[in-house]
């Protein structure tokens, strides 16, 4: 007997067949099938796919072959795996100067007949093999080695197609983890903002008021650029917030959202806007949903529909139907309206279209892609339909 010899890329291989996670796997369907198939088509007892490890071969699949693991010395698929041909057929194992005194061709299982196909990866290394064995002397046909070329490459795409879940899962496990320290840093950074930020202005307030004798005009100008910019900047941190806040309220729990105690919510919010009328419409008492989302789209809506109304009185109406499976929520306005050339944009962050609002400011930007963001993390969907100069719908869909 000849023991194989290790494989001229033996470090490689071993890491390459490392990266699949396939050994000691447990059984599958799939593998079992392909075996199964290869064992009826050369019309042989037994047939498996096996890896070669350091030491051993793992069998992944077997039929008619009753072991999980043999020696790596004893076995017929250690030489296959460094045939030049890509195929090692022995006809009759007794004749053979590296088998004849193998203890599996001596004793059992009676090995005669081997052929076997290296598996492959895309840098041509290695992994084990799919083969056939028989109890007797035995020549393939043609055709019979063709299908099991075919099913070599078979067991090749499972393995790519396992590696590739497995990247997958590890660049899902940590893109969570980044996620997580996103947030953390950005309501750290927030809390250290906002604090120097309210400093910046309340000591501009007491700056325009202690030295308003003293200040001419140009000066009283560049302290009121002063908190406003620091006003706008706190803002700008509060929205973002609001704009991470998708993911977290992602992992949060459905409830049962009373229409009435919304409409109530959403009303008392903007009590203070004069010249405002917001009016509900709902053929539902109930919706079932996330509580926190819902309310903060909502929310954003009313603020733009409000900042962006060039109307003397304002109008909104917050219209919830449930339609078969689905809630329709809409938000409409009677405002200056946004050009179609915008609809593409307006969902996107930072993205301002228009000119100042109402109160002679500009946007951040980031209002309606927190919408969007909330509602595709609830998978729904979000559109808009606008005339210039009579107004807006931003029309949501939601599973229900």
């Amino acid at each position: 007997m000849i023991k194989p010899e290790k494989h001229i890329k033996e470090e490689e291989r071993i890491k390459a067949l490392e990266s699949y996670s396939i050994l000691d796997s447990l059984p599958e369907v799939d593998y079992q099938n392909l075996t199964m198939i290869a064992s009826q088509i050369c019309e042989t007892p037994i047939a498996l796919i096996g890896f070669i490890d350091k030491e051993r071969q793992w069998m992944k699949s077997s039929i008619g072959l009753n072991i999980v693991s043999n020696l790596r010395d004893f076995t017929f698929c250690g030489h296959a795996i460094n045939d030049p041909n890509d195929m090692m057929i022995i006809p009759d194992a007794r004749v053979d100067v590296r088998f004849q005194d193998n203890p599996s061709v001596i004793g059992q299982p009676n090995i005669v007949f081997y052929a076997g196909i290296p598996l492959k990866n895309n840098d041509g290394l290695p992994l084990g093999t799919i083969c056939v064995l028989d109890h007797k002397p035995k020549i393939l046909s043609p055709d019979q080695i063709e299908s099991l070329k075919a099913l070599s490459e078979q067991v090749m795409r499972l393995l790519e197609l396992r590696l590739n879940k497995l990247q997958l899962e590890k660049s899902l496990i940590e893109l969570e983890k980044k996620n997580v320290a996103l947030e953390k840093f950005a309501h750290i950074a927030a809390h250290d903002l906002k604090s120097p930020l309210a400093n910046i202005s309340g000591l501009t307030d007491f700056f325009a008021d202690s030295y308003d004798k003293i200040l001419d005009d140009e000066g009283k100008e560049i302290i009121n650029l002063v908190k406003n910019s620091s006003t706008k900047l706190k803002e700008m941190i509060d929205s973002l917030l609001e704009f991470t806040k998708a993911n977290v309220l992602e992992r949060e729990n459905d409830t049962e959202i009373s229409i009435i105690a919304l409409q109530k919510e959403i009303s008392d919010l903007f009590a203070f806007q004069s010249n405002c009328t917001i009016t509900f419409q709902s053929n539902i008492n109930f919706l079932v949903g996330n509580k926190t989302a819902i309310e903060q789209i909502l929310i954003n809506l009313v603020t733009n529909a409000i900042k962006y109304n060039d109307k003397n009185n304002i109008e909104i109406i917050i219209e919830i139907q449930k339609i078969m499976n689905q809630y329709q929520i809409s938000v409409s306005d009677n405002g200056r309206g946004i050009s179609k050339d915008h609809h593409a944009i307006i969902f996107e962050v930072f993205e301002v279209v228009g000119d100042l609002d109402r109160f002679g400011a500009k946007g951040t930007g980031i209002g309606l892609a927190t919408v969007k963001n909330l509602v595709e993390t609830l998978n729904g969907q979000i559109s808009v339909v606008s005339e210039m100069g009579v107004g807006s719908t931003f029309k949501v869909t939601l599973p229900s």
